[in-house]
């Protein structure tokens, strides 16, 4: 079996704390592992490390490959020049498959669900696994505990199989009122965006249904190379998959998901899965909470005071705060889409931002001047780089630096300074066992991030 990770979407529900940059899936919202990573290890306990692919998009790919390639170096991670929505990140790593294998099944699953019994998953795709070599294209759906208006909906048929049912149709995110006669119904499942298919059957859909990203894919050589080219990405409709192929094949099956499930889609199912006090309060971070109930507030910087608060979702982090009523958290993604026509960076990034190496703070910024705080942890380094606008000056605050700057070696305590000028090529590395912080104060213009011209990298990013 091989697995198909999807790791390109943008988390705007999950604002303030999930940015376009640095999306849900890449962060540790309830334990140790980010949700990306803890479905790459889920699926590692059906299948081989070599059989996996990760699709991501060009500016999550250096994250998104420090976080696989420390748990199994042999995952693949296909980068997306740009973003076409999942039939065509599907199609490209399906076809990328069949270069190997033409009639192995393939699991496709998202990389922000939260699922908590592997054994029981495990066990679900079994079942699907059976229908897949039957030639059905399955997918896997979540049987509803409540009217939810923002998942979409399955209904099947009266036609049983071996392990599932016949599709007859998917159905848009209904109204409270359309979704309450779903859940009563009992023909009704929330969709889990989960899906199971051979190689063959699921590219022979593809060219009934949507042959145009099929004709595209012969433009496609992964004999030759992993990348993706973008002239001919660039050109592939933008699309999802259930548009694609699966509102229109007549080859779908549904498998009922017997594990717990959560997509952490909103505010109010981050409450739903955390545990609660006496009054029925979600209280994470450094909050002191009078008199609340049936309310969650998230801390993630500063002392969060409540009093009296019901049925609210309070959300902090170091430049945003969110406050609205639980049941409006769908509407989030709305504050998200105007921060992005505002270009208003809220939406985009953190005051902290997580490298492979470690992270920054940006701790002010003006016209021609940014300062940052950055740890570099023990045994990593920055890539070998120059600045075409800007130079630097770095002061150690603490551990011990070693700064290469024109083949020249300096190494640094806390105290000490150097200065980093224009088109200098120069890294900042970390051969010791304590993580180091520095200060680090740009001048020029313009400041961003994408000022970088690198030579080496031990990530990968040249």
């Amino acid at each position: 079996m091989y697995g198909i990770i999807l790791a390109g979407g943008s988390g705007s529900r999950l604002w303030p704390i999930s940015r376009e940059l640095y999306p849900k899936q890449l962060l540790n919202i309830q334990n140790e592992n980010s949700l990306l990573q803890s479905t790459c290890k889920r699926l590692l306990s059906f299948m081989p490390k070599k059989n996996i692919i990760a699709s991501t998009g060009v500016k999550h790919l250096s994250s998104v490959k420090s976080q696989l390639l420390g748990i199994a170096e042999e995952i693949k991670i296909l980068s997306e020049p740009i973003s076409r929505n999942t039939a065509p990140a599907i199609a490209v790593a399906a076809k990328m498959i069949e270069s190997k294998s033409k009639d192995d099944v393939v699991l496709v699953v998202p990389s922000d669900h939260l699922i908590k019994d592997v054994d029981k998953f495990k066990n679900t795709v079994e079942k699907g696994e059976e229908l897949a070599k039957m030639g059905y294209i399955v997918t896997f759906g979540v049987q509803p505990s409540y009217p939810e208006t923002g998942y979409g909906y399955i209904n099947i048929s009266d036609t049983k199989l071996c392990s599932g049912y016949k599709v007859n149709k998917f159905v848009e995110k209904p109204d409270s009122e359309l979704a309450q006669k779903y859940v009563q119904s009992g023909k009704y499942f929330w969709n889990a965006g989960i899906f199971m298919f051979k190689t063959s059957v699921f590219l022979d859909e593809l060219k009934k249904h949507s042959p145009e990203i099929y004709t595209l894919l012969n433009k496609f050589d992964f004999s030759k190379s992993d990348e993706i080219p973008y002239i001919d990405y660039e050109r592939m409709p933008n699309i999802s998959v259930d548009y694609a192929v699966m509102e229109k094949s007549d080859k779908i099956a549904l498998v009922k998901l017997e594990s717990d499930w959560n997509d952490l889609g909103s505010w109010a199912s981050i409450y739903d899965t955390e545990k609660k006090d006496e009054n029925g309060n979600a209280l994470i971070g450094h909050v002191i909470d009078l008199d609340s109930k049936d309310s969650l507030v998230y801390s993630s910087s500063k002392l969060c005071a409540t009093i009296g608060l019901e049925d609210i979702v309070l959300i902090e982090t170091e430049d945003a705060v969110l406050a609205c009523k639980k049941d409006r958290t769908q509407d989030v993604k709305k504050i998200y889409d105007i921060l992005k026509r505002q270009n208003d960076n809220t939406h985009l990034i953190h005051k902290t931002v997580y490298r492979p190496w470690g992270f920054y703070t940006v701790l002010t910024q003006g016209d021609g001047f940014l300062t940052k705080m950055i740890q570099v942890n023990p045994g990593q380094k920055l890539s070998v780089q120059s600045h075409n606008y800007r130079s630097e000056h770095w002061v150690i605050l603490s551990g011990t630096a070693k700064v290469v700057l024109e083949g020249k070696d300096y190494i640094l305590s806390p105290g000490n300074s150097i200065d980093i000028p224009l088109k200098a090529i120069h890294s900042l590395q970390n051969p010791y066992k304590e993580p180091i912080k520095i200060v680090e104060v740009q001048l020029g213009s313009p400041l961003i991030e994408e000022d970088i011209i690198r030579y080496e990298d031990m990530y990968g990013r040249v």
